[in-house]
């Protein structure tokens, strides 16, 4: 963004009112356009579901860069003192500090209340895709918190950086290619081709952001009584231990800052040897991402 004050301004305004009404939300308008991709790659061939899937996300790409770029365009016809506050109303829906953290911290409220369907509702309604029903009270706490350090990157620097680069065009289109994945990016059999563009592309577009956030959790591990070192030695350890090239790096990091296992059953084991969390775990994690997010803002502004 070209004025330091955007990113302030869209960072209060999510604090205090949260996401958009749903029919003004971008993301939204993103959704459904994948929707579409993913109901016209049905029973197609691996070939024409690759075609397709590449030619969904570069164009709904190109439309959300271009989307980002008029409403920069208005922004920038304002009086002076109205640009920075409707840049950062614009820059708000490509990011969720507020949502993410009040969906952690629900689970973290439901586990201290010994609440655990209620845990396991909120887990799977709020922050992961995965069946919740036989996880217990570690394995909740494990979810929560690896949740809770992929998303710090996904939802709140990855797009802070893409902003800070590229302004509003750069920041919408980070945010489609984001949700491409989240909708298409999966090895099943309906989208094993047609989410392979879409994945791949969020694996590139996150390669830094993800690093960075990996960085920025090392350094804030003592807001949640943690070690920088265990941090920076688990993250370079266990990195490359997940599916994902970019996961694995925030995960670690958060896992060595928490001194506690993160893993995901038959998928990967971050900090191993290390005892799983309990729910006052969370409110570590909690304190440790608001730190970095703290920092981050710093930085960007």
């Amino acid at each position: 963004m070209r004025d330091r004050g955007s990113l302030v301004s869209a960072l209060v305004i999510d604090l205090l009112l949260g996401e958009p009404p749903t029919a003004l939300h971008p993301v939204v308008a993103m959704g459904a356009w994948n929707a579409r991709v993913r109901r016209g790659g049905a029973n197609a061939t691996p070939s024409d579901a690759v075609l397709r899937g590449t030619l969904g996300v570069i164009g709904g790409a190109a439309l959300a860069w271009s989307a980002g770029r008029l409403l920069e365009s208005l922004a920038d016809a304002l009086p002076r003192p109205a640009r920075s506050v409707a840049r950062g109303a614009a820059l708000k829906p490509t990011f969720a500090v507020r949502a993410l953290f009040r969906a952690v911290r629900g689970v973290e409220s439901a586990l201290l209340a010994g609440d655990i369907d209620g845990a396991r509702a909120r887990l799977a309604r709020d922050l992961v895709s995965r069946d919740t029903t036989s996880l217990d009270e570690g394995a909740i706490a494990e979810a929560a918190i690896a949740s809770l350090a992929e998303n710090l990157s996904d939802s709140v620097i990855a797009p802070w950086l893409a902003a800070r680069l590229g302004g509003l065009p750069a920041a919408y289109a980070y945010r489609f290619i984001n949700t491409a994945d989240a909708m298409l990016g999966y090895r099943t059999p309906e989208l094993e081709w047609l989410g392979k563009p879409a994945a791949r592309l969020d694996d590139l577009v996150n390669l830094v952001p993800a690093r960075l956030t990996a960085l920025l959790l090392v350094a804030a591990a003592p807001a949640g009584r943690g070690s920088s070192v265990d941090a920076a030695t688990v993250m370079w350890r266990d990195h490359a231990l997940t599916p994902s090239p970019n996961g694995g790096w925030p995960m670690a990091a958060m896992a060595g800052a928490l001194d506690c296992r993160i893993s995901k059953v038959g998928v990967y084991a971050l900090n191993a040897a290390a005892p799983a969390p309990a729910a006052t775990d969370i409110r570590r994690a909690r304190r440790i991402a608001s730190a970095a997010v703290t920092a981050s803002a710093a930085m960007f502004a």
